[in-house]
């Protein structure tokens, strides 16, 4: 279909769509894309979770730690995590700003957990999110598209959910020393809505052929306006989807009965590329030569990152532990560059958009209180830097978090049951994409802070 933009909104929507030409990442946690702790104990701890007993969800951060649980013992638990972002993004422009509030504000992320150990052996199964965020603004928002005359406009949306299915094993080789890894399958999907400026569309060609050759480029970008459109509508599901495997390797050493370190080491995903349907995505232009056209929109080589970590942990008195870890997550070997094609009847059209990410470093400190014998109180920091360059930050992707304060508590209700609940606040954190003043391109201002709540139940016997 053609959209024909009232004449009146078009000037001031060009100059903030062209800011927008900062290049896409993909939708963040709060480690860049990565949880800042998985389980409401390990959360409460500020993320620190590779030397102490963590219960069922060390198979998605220390496998070795699922050798800590007691000789003989069945572990049943599910958690239950509410992601809560508050993102903001603001043009900055000669006519003025023009804020726009995100409405994608709660992101419920469930997970289940099963181990078991028999004698030096302990092995299990579990279900995590990895990660899973995005952002939405109204189609009103100067982030929304333009409304066509005698149409309404269309939000801008992303969303992106990695989950996988874990398999651990832990061997206890002596008093000491016990050594663990979890097989993973892993999934992914995306779902996006973007609006963009013919210019910024065409900034970010990489090839194409049929309608979508180099000799056809100059038209594309001579686009007064622009929509690349896959979403499938779905809860926890998107357009296009991938999957594969991954692989986490860990260990943990006794010093003392009351020191202990670990280690473990997440190896980069292999994933598939994500893929929609034939017709499942679509891309409008304001062009009467190509108003409207679908396809099939492939996502490539999209996938999470390495992450090795060490910790250890210190019982100061019967009642109290610290416990700290260190963290390398390789942004720089995943998000270098966000590539996806568009394959449709009438040619092909591949997009490459720079990245740039570097990689973080997280520092996770935590003290857990046995304040009586059923009730544990925890608290913790997650200390680490924005991985985003700013100039290639985008309203739709802002993972910017850097520090989190956290707090948590476990509780048993009896000598089987236990509950625990963490909360974690993010302050909030502000950065500005310069634009481009050569382009016409004005600032935009983003904030981005959040709350994560989780809680889980766990059944021992």
């Amino acid at each position: 279909m053609m959209h024909k933009f009232r004449s009146k909104k078009t000037p001031c929507h060009a100059v903030v769509l062209a800011a927008l030409v900062a290049p896409l990442s993909s939708a963040m946690a709060t480690n860049g894309m990565l949880m800042e702790g998985y389980g409401a104990t390990a959360t409460g701890m500020g993320g620190a979770s590779q030397a102490y007993d963590v219960g069922n969800s060390g198979m998605a951060q220390n496998p070795a730690t699922l050798g800590l649980q007691p000789e003989g013992s069945t572990r049943i638990g599910i958690n239950i995590g509410l992601l809560q972002p508050d993102v903001k993004s603001t043009a900055v422009t000669p006519m003025g700003n023009m804020a726009a509030q995100s409405g994608g504000d709660k992101y419920l992320m469930p997970s289940f957990g099963y181990s078991k150990r028999s004698g030096d052996w302990t092995y299990g199964l579990g279900m995590f999110a990895l990660g899973g965020m995005g952002t939405e603004y109204d189609a009103n928002s100067f982030m929304g598209s333009l409304p066509p005359d005698g149409q309404p406009g269309l939000p801008a949306r992303s969303e992106l959910g990695v989950g996988n299915v874990l398999i651990p094993v832990a061997y206890q080789v002596n008093n000491q020393w016990t050594v663990g890894a979890t097989v993973k399958f892993v999934w992914a999907s995306l779902d996006l809505m973007m609006n963009t400026s013919g210019p910024q569309l065409g900034s970010l060609y990489a090839s194409g052929s049929g309608a979508f050759a180099p000799a056809n480029v100059a038209g594309l970008s001579s686009a007064t306006w622009t929509r690349l459109e896959f979403s499938d509508g779905g809860k926890f599901t998107g357009a296009a989807k991938g999957n594969g495997y991954g692989l986490t390797f860990g260990t943990t050493y006794k010093l003392s009965d009351d020191v202990m370190l670990g280690g473990s080491y997440q190896l980069k995903t292999a994933l598939s590329n994500l893929e929609t349907g034939n017709t499942g995505a679509t891309l409008s232009t304001s062009l009467g030569m190509l108003p409207s056209v679908s396809g099939k929109i492939t996502v490539i080589d999209f996938q999470m990152p390495s992450v090795l970590a060490v910790g250890g942990s210190w019982k100061v008195s019967p009642g109290v532990m610290l416990a700290a870890d260190i963290k390398h997550i390789g942004w720089s070997e995943v998000m270098d560059n966000f590539r996806m094609r568009l394959d449709t009847n009438i040619g092909s059209v591949s997009f490459e958009i720079p990245q740039k990410w570097k990689d973080q470093t997280v520092l996770n400190l935590g003290v857990a209180w046995a304040a009586t014998e059923a009730l544990t109180l925890r608290a913790g920091l997650n200390l680490a830097d924005n991985p985003v360059p700013d100039q290639y930050v985008h309203p739709l992707f802002p993972a910017i978090e850097k520090n989190h304060v956290t707090l948590g508590f476990g509780y048993h209700l009896s000598k089987n049951d236990m509950i625990n609940a963490s909360w974690s606040h993010v302050p909030t954190v502000t950065v500005t994409n310069p634009g481009n003043a050569a382009s016409n391109s004005p600032p935009v201002v983003i904030s981005h802070g959040q709350n994560n709540l989780q809680f889980n139940y766990v059944r021992s016997f």
